[in-house]
């Protein structure tokens, strides 16, 4: 990869990374269910610049849209309302990875390699060093619970966007921005009622609005448009990888900017959970460099390669 390349991807993990500490912050002062309509309802008008053409049916983005716009999010926003420190949650919710290899077994019937299932069990394993901290302050068991079931939201909706096969995943990605706001309003205005969400739209602060800003402008459209145009650059195996620094960002940005202390425990359970992760990124990547090169090589001599006629 180009220098700036390389550079661009680690400052989209960055975005990513970061994400969660303006999550926390936002979360002080809006319901957690109107901050993610909000966030999409802003991001959403970015179909007007990047993707005025919808390229995919309504079937595949409302799926992808309300599976992980309305579900993984809305389980993510309350899962650290109630209690998973910013961080921490960055570093759970890449279980994403462990939960997609597990419904594609069950659903898809794709067997996990051996490097993967180590990879599973290191992280599984580092999950369970948080949960072995939970209700002792800052960490929730009900918070915890509910972010790891926006990773396992995350798993299905990824195996949904690989169904789809869309072509232009960022014009796609920008599409399902269009159809949560309203979903997640009508959650919000039935289970944190019309009076919290009167007052949190009568009564903005500085620090809401620029959540809201920071969640849909960077995370959402920067993010997904930078990391699109470099899946369509370069390959997979290449760019995936850098997902691993997203909760690196995550945990630095976390203790610095919200002083979020980290444990011994926290600092084991990263170190199994990141370990486990690129186990299952490494493995996964290679496999799909293996299987394009098959795909563009012959897979059979010139002398006995069948004609364009019988193949």
């Amino acid at each position: 990869m180009a220098p700036r390349h390389i550079a661009l991807a680690v400052l989209v993990a960055a975005l990513w990374g970061f994400n969660f500490v303006v999550i926390k912050v936002g979360l002080e002062d809006v319901p957690p269910l109107l901050l993610s309509s909000l966030r999409y309802a802003l991001a959403s008008l970015a179909v007007l610049v990047i993707a005025p053409r919808r390229s995919m049916p309504w079937r595949w983005i409302a799926a992808v849209a309300l599976i992980i716009g309305v579900v993984k999010f809305s389980l993510l926003f309350i899962g650290m309302d109630v209690g998973v420190p910013a961080g921490l949650a960055s570093l759970v919710l890449q279980a994403q990875a462990l939960f997609t290899l597990l419904f594609a077994a069950a659903v898809l019937g794709e067997r996990p390699r051996r490097l993967q299932i180590a990879g599973m069990a290191l992280a599984f394993t580092g999950i369970g060093l948080v949960a072995l901290q939970a209700d002792g302050g800052a960490i929730s068991v009900g918070g915890l619970a509910l972010v790891v079931l926006a990773a396992a939201a995350w798993g299905a909706g990824n195996l949904v966007i690989k169904r789809a096969g869309a072509s232009d995943m960022v014009g796609f990605m920008i599409w399902t921005c269009v159809v949560p706001p309203v979903p997640l309003l009508i959650l919000s205005l039935s289970f944190e009622g019309p009076a919290a969400v009167g007052d949190a739209l009568s009564h903005p602060t500085w620090a809401g609005v620029a959540s809201v800003i920071y969640l849909a402008l960077f995370a959402t459209v920067i993010g997904w448009t930078a990391w699109g145009f470099l899946l369509g650059r370069y390959s997979p195996g290449m760019v995936a990888p850098f997902s691993l620094l997203v909760p690196v960002f995550g945990l630095v940005s976390g203790a610095l900017v919200l002083g979020e202390a980290l444990t011994v425990l926290d600092l084991a359970a990263a170190v199994l959970i990141l370990a486990g992760l690129a186990c299952i990124v490494l493995r996964s990547t290679r496999s799909q460099l293996s299987l394009a090169t098959k795909r563009r090589s012959p897979s059979v001599q010139p002398s006995a390669a069948r004609s364009p006629s019988t193949s």
